[in-house]
């Protein structure tokens, strides 16, 4: 298998980020909500599919569906080897709970009686399996995403938004604007991610990863508004540039996995409210 070209997007621990940061409450006697937890796998696999299901409709909100491309996993917490997925074909605007299936490693539809997308399934599959630490992973064509890996650059820091991912992300070359469907492909791509919460495949679009599926879709959502806000930027002039001290910092207050699932719960609590029906 090739090698995976990667650029990093600046120097610097991924890892590094404090976990609460500028998240933490300042007042006593206040706290902020934390990812639940459960008493039985049955309760946190629920969960997980709620959480599925509930993104897949806030990203067909967001118009990030481009007829039938797109995927978003979580893993099974009694199956770590098998995660749940969108079945192939389907809006995201429509996908409920029960509409979702699950897939073994190998592809195999485990649960349901439709099928998936086999681009999807080998990207995923290489990623859960390249990192035990994810639990959930997020692809989509997205416009401002797709046009920014045309470039082949990681974001810089020109907005405080843009530096959560500061030097956590990559850009990844191999097999560049190919249709992603076969295993070494997605070893390759899970090579080039590494360590890192997101990558650019270059003339393809953005790929995230996170503990949470809100996590992993929060960074996706932010992503594609940070590659909106450079193109704009760049079109304009030439960007300023945060310095990496300072990117450094804010990457630490608002980069962790927990800010990650943190941001994404006003979108959560919206959908909820404006789609019930994705219970079902």
């Amino acid at each position: 298998m090739a090698t995976p070209t990667v650029r990093s997007a600046a120097p610097g621990d991924p890892t590094g980020s404090v976990e609460m940061g500028s998240f933490e409450p300042t007042q006593e006697g206040l706290a902020l909500p934390q990812p639940p937890t459960f008493a039985t796998s049955a309760e946190e696999r629920l969960h997980r599919k709620q959480q599925l299901a509930g993104a897949f409709r806030i990203f067909g909100r967001f118009g990030f569906g481009e007829g039938v491309a797109g995927h978003i996993t979580v893993r099974d917490p009694e199956d770590p080897d098998m995660f749940w997925v969108n079945p192939f074909g389907m809006s995201f605007r429509h996908i409920r709970v029960s509409d979702l299936i699950l897939v073994d490693h190998t592809g195999v539809v485990r649960h349901g009686d439709k099928p998936v997308n086999r681009a999807g399934f080998v990207i995923h599959s290489a990623v859960h399996e390249a990192r035990p630490d994810v639990v959930a992973a997020c692809h989509a064509h997205s416009v401002y995403g797709k046009a920014w890996s045309a470039l082949g650059r990681p974001l810089d820091p020109i907005t405080q938004d843009a530096c959560a991912l500061y030097g956590n992300h990559t850009v990844v070359t191999d097999g560049a604007g190919a249709v992603v469907v076969d295993a070494e492909a997605g070893r390759a791509l899970a090579a080039g991610l590494g360590g890192h919460s997101m990558c650019f495949h270059r003339n393809h679009g953005i790929f995230t990863v996170g503990r949470t599926v809100a996590e992993a879709a929060w960074w996706f959502v932010t992503t594609e508004r940070n590659c909106q806000a450079a193109l704009l930027a760049e079109a304009a002039g030439t960007p300023t540039q945060i310095d990496h001290e300072n990117a450094v910092f804010t990457r630490e207050q608002t980069g962790s996995p927990y800010a990650g699932w943190f941001s994404f719960q006003p979108l959560w609590d919206e959908i909820v409210r404006t789609d019930p029906d994705l219970f079902d």
